[in-house]
């Protein structure tokens, strides 16, 4: 666990002080230590509003840090702050990432290749049966599944994943040392077995109903795509849907009767452009997942070298043609694409006809 790992749990407990604000704060310091020792003055120079200055000057002077980390590590918790070397990839590239994340169990490389399935905490028989099914077959295609937790959809899609040998991800509305639903302390077991429980709130924190939207865009920001099953007009899962429209990522709607209100949600979102799955393979098609397990094989046989990742470097602001990343990383052009074609096999770049690549977001 890194030294400035104290430091993101001081700016983590106080009130007021998001994700806008941190960053602000580290672009003017340069880094976490230096943001937590500045005086008042600094911080006030730096852009912190009074109210926000005041909190953090109390927390610094009232809180031990380095008694709240042993209790993280006598928990078995783990810190994933911006700037770690495992704070998820694609959770990374949203704007709103959280700037800190709790999580029990394990965050792995291979979790960027993850679907979010939610809905809602009363399904029918049809939902359950769909949301069974999909993450099976997820699961089975090595797909990881992401969801809350929550009674409901959430449930089954989280035990169809473990049932099928796979890995899901369970993004909670409190800390992780708080399991919510109570029911669901067997299944949070077993998550940390075959994935990890994730929270950016502060350990301790209990379920409160205002906590529950925010956490959504956590669990679209793990995801390639964000799948809703059953929910009503005005449902929690339709706020992951609209944050992952926000993030850029995939919204898939599983079709109902309109004479259900479960299905409400869905239906509207189809009518507003959402890809209808109705089958597992509009979703593994639709995101090109097909080729995750043979990715995933790659990668773990053939780890990234320096001169891979001075062309995924090169790629990240746009696609380019290979003689542009062969001047951009100061390469012979047959070295450039022999290790293009290395990439395409590890499932980092796509090669766009014309010998033109682009950075995958999608995988």
């Amino acid at each position: 666990m890194q030294s400035s790992a104290k430091y993101w749990l001081g700016f983590n407990i106080t009130k007021g002080l998001g994700p806008a604000r941190i960053r602000a704060l580290i672009d003017h310091f340069g880094d976490a230590q230096r943001v937590w020792h500045a005086s008042e003055h600094d911080l006030a120079q730096a852009g912190l509003d009074k109210r926000t200055r005041k909190s953090l000057l109390s927390v610094r002077d009232t809180v031990d840090l380095e008694l709240v980390l042993r209790r993280v590590r006598d928990l078995d918790v783990s810190l994933y702050h911006w700037f770690h070397t495992d704070y998820p990839v694609r959770l990374r590239d949203v704007i709103d990432s959280p700037p800190l994340l709790y999580s029990r169990g394990t965050i792995v490389e291979t979790d960027q290749w993850a679907v979010a399935l939610v809905g809602t905490r009363n399904p029918t028989r049809y939902g359950r049966e769909v949301a069974r099914d999909l993450a099976t077959e997820l699961a089975r295609n090595g797909v990881t599944i992401v969801s809350g937790l929550a009674r409901g959809i959430d449930t089954v899609a989280h035990q169809a994943a473990i049932d099928a040998g796979g890995r899901t991800l369970a993004v909670l509305g409190c800390g992780v040392d708080v399991i919510y639903p109570p029911e669901n302390r067997k299944l949070a077991a077993a998550i940390t077995e075959h994935g990890a429980m994730i929270s950016d709130y502060p350990l301790g924190t209990k379920p409160d109903a205002r906590n529950f939207p925010p956490r959504n865009r956590i669990i679209s920001g793990l995801s390639l795509a964000t799948v809703v099953i059953e929910a009503g007009a005005r449902s929690g899962a339709l706020i992951t849907a609209d944050f992952a429209a926000e993030h850029g990522r995939d919204v898939f709607a599983v079709p109902g009767s309109i004479y259900s209100k479960q299905s409400a949600g869905p239906n509207k979102l189809i009518r507003a452009g959402a890809t209808p799955v109705l089958s597992v393979d509009d979703i593994l098609n639709e995101l090109d997942l097909r080729a995750a397990t043979e990715h995933k094989a790659a990668r773990e046989k053939l780890p990234t070298t320096d001169v891979e990742n001075v062309l995924i470097e090169c790629l990240r602001a746009e696609p380019l043609h290979a003689d542009e990343l062969s001047i951009l990383a100061g390469m012979p052009i047959a070295d450039t694409t022999s290790t293009l074609t290395m990439l395409e096999l590890k499932g980092y770049v796509r090669n766009l006809g014309g010998m033109q690549y682009e950075l995958i977001q999608k995988l």
